[in-house]
């Protein structure tokens, strides 16, 4: 945090002319830290309780130039912040709680990952579970051609007891179809979702 000005050209100048005046009120302890002030190398710096008091001053005795006037030409003095050295038992421990943290993320990320199952791919157990799977699925999709096929040949000869026209009995044949169907995917789905796990 800033605590003093550090003086541009100007200000000196005043400053200097301001403690040449011997007829000045200046107040003693003002001048003497003033001059001190002035006596230092560059970069001169002012403090702000010294900027404040010099300012009350100008305005008590009214004085023709102002100080925010002289501060034109300076900037603040800011303290060079010094960083304390890291502790190394912290440091250590903060690189302990690193390689744990990335230890627990490779696991979770690797926790699926069965590396006997990857050594025993392409064995004949797994191409005769593989065809069971496949067996399975044809066998459910020509189940459900002919559950449907079978609905619409039934509804279309059962229809031409109700009527006489062909268009009719294709349009009932084609529902009755169409619910059997829906029915058959339904049962399906559910057998499905059981054999997943899934409520």
């Amino acid at each position: 945090m800033a605590s003093a000005f550090v003086l541009g050209g100007k200000f000196r100048d005043k400053l200097t002319e301001l403690l040449e005046k011997k007829d000045s009120s200046l107040p003693e302890r003002l001048r003497d830290e003033l001059e001190a002030t002035l006596g230092k190398p560059e970069p001169t710096v002012l403090s702000f309780r010294a900027a404040r008091t010099l300012q009350k001053y100008l305005q008590d005795e009214g004085h023709p130039f102002h100080l925010h006037e002289l501060l034109d030409g300076g900037s603040l003095h800011l303290h060079e912040v010094v960083t304390p050295p890291r502790n190394p038992v912290l440091v250590a421990r903060l690189e302990r709680i690193k390689v744990k943290l990335a230890n627990e993320e490779y696991s979770r990320i690797t926790r699926n990952v069965n590396t006997q199952e990857i050594r025993r791919s392409g064995t004949l157990a797994d191409f005769g579970r593989e065809m069971r799977s496949v067996k399975a699925v044809v066998a459910t999709v020509f189940n459900f051609l002919v559950t449907v096929v079978a609905a619409f040949a039934c509804s279309y000869l059962g229809s031409q007891y109700l009527f006489t026209d062909t268009g009719p009995r294709v349009i009932a044949a084609v529902i009755a179809a169409s619910v059997v169907g829906l029915a058959e995917l339904y049962v399906l789905v559910r057998t499905m979702e059981g054999e997943m796990g899934e409520p």
